[in-house]
């Protein structure tokens, strides 16, 4: 199985996940044309995608659904309160009939040799959902857009061999910044997003041995800098009553415009 972070950021998402005989992309927040330009970097195609993991139906995560949708008749999963917020938003066009696939958080599925854990968030959207994506005893998480994580979240995820996991902003950045008080406190907020020490507090409850590579995704381009939540994670773990170490395995920051390294899980 495969990870690749095609886009990740506030301005739009899209991730890679696969096998040798399955591939699926995980939101499609950026346009049609970056999307198959990063696929084809790694050997892909658009056309060549077995479905449409759908978080939630923001539009960092949905701008170019509709497009993919008319173009490639690519099937979408996504839970119901999703679905009702796609077709509700006029700017992403027509959607041919019959390619959504309705999903409920805690009932996995299967994609041909892929099996998909939905797991529910804490964000303001309709009925958002995590992912955990397993192939025989390989499993990646993909894990944004929560304003908090509980133990549930912890049990949904624990074990992953790889995690993309928020890190969308540092606190003081965005208190002192430009952005609105109620923009700030929705931020902020149980349904908001996860900050970096947040972030680093979650990795720490899921480190174990065969955890090898994180990828701290969806940071905000106006609260946040690459370093910064790169070093805060890492001060989370020093910090922890753990055995683990930040050197114990690798930290990647995901960039929102361009694509990640191909990661082997």
């Amino acid at each position: 199985m495969e990870l690749c972070s095609i886009a990740s950021g506030s301005s739009g998402n899209c991730i890679y996940v696969g096998s040798d005989h399955t591939h699926l992309i995980v939101d499609a927040g950026i346009s049609g044309k970056r999307i198959e330009a990063g696929l084809n970097e790694i050997g892909l195609k658009t056309s060549e995608m077995d479905g449409i993991l759908i978080t939630h139906e923001h539009s960092d995560h949905v701008a170019s659904i509709g497009v993919l949708a008319r173009k490639y008749g690519l099937p979408m999963y996504a839970t119901r309160g999703t679905i009702e917020g796609i077709l509700a938003s006029s700017y992403l066009g027509a959607i041919p009939e019959g390619l959504f696939t309705e999903i409920t958080a805690d009932e996995p599925f299967a994609i041909s040799d892929l099996i998909i854990h939905p797991v529910a968030v804490s964000h303001d959207a309709n009925e958002p959902v995590a992912y955990r994506i397993e192939q025989g005893d390989r499993s990646a998480g993909i894990v944004t857009d929560l304003g908090i994580f509980s133990d549930y979240t912890v049990e949904s995820f624990a074990g992953v061999d790889a995690l993309l996991l928020e890190a969308n902003h540092d606190v003081h950045m965005l208190q002192v910044g430009r952005y609105p008080y109620p923009l700030k406190c929705r931020i902020l907020g149980d349904r908001g997003h996860l900050s970096n020490e947040l972030s680093g507090q979650l990795l720490c409850k899921l480190l174990h041995d065969n955890l090898k590579t994180v990828v701290l995704g969806h940071l905000s381009a106006e609260n946040n800098l690459a370093e910064l939540a790169y070093e805060t994670v890492r001060l989370e773990i020093l910090m922890d009553d753990n055995v683990y170490k930040p050197d114990d395995f690798q930290i990647r920051i995901a960039s929102r415009h361009e694509r990640s390294q191909l990661i082997a899980v």
